[in-house]
């Protein structure tokens, strides 16, 4: 018995080698699976905040139109005010 017993804790010391390598493994795929899932719902927030920057931009735009339309009406009114004005 003693080969039988020989065999068996060569068995034990091979399967306890193998949990050792095969646990860190498992950890590392649930980790894996988790960084995944927050790099996807990273990418839809950047894509979400890029959409919005690209409105912020355009709304920049057509402000900075009107801004300058009100101006020249502006300096146009203060033109005539003082055309009024005798100045």
């Amino acid at each position: 018995m003693t080969r039988l017993d020989d065999a068996a804790a060569r068995l034990e010391k091979a399967l306890a080698a193998l949990e050792e390598t095969a646990l860190p493994l498992a950890q590392l795929r649930a980790q894996a699976k988790k960084d995944a899932a927050e790099i996807a719902a990273l990418t839809a927030e950047r894509e979400s905040l890029l959409a919005r920057v690209a409105e912020l931009e355009e709304e920049t735009r057509s402000l900075a139109g009107i801004t300058e339309e009100v101006e020249g009406r502006l300096d146009g009114a203060i033109s005539e005010i003082r055309m009024a004005l005798g100045r």
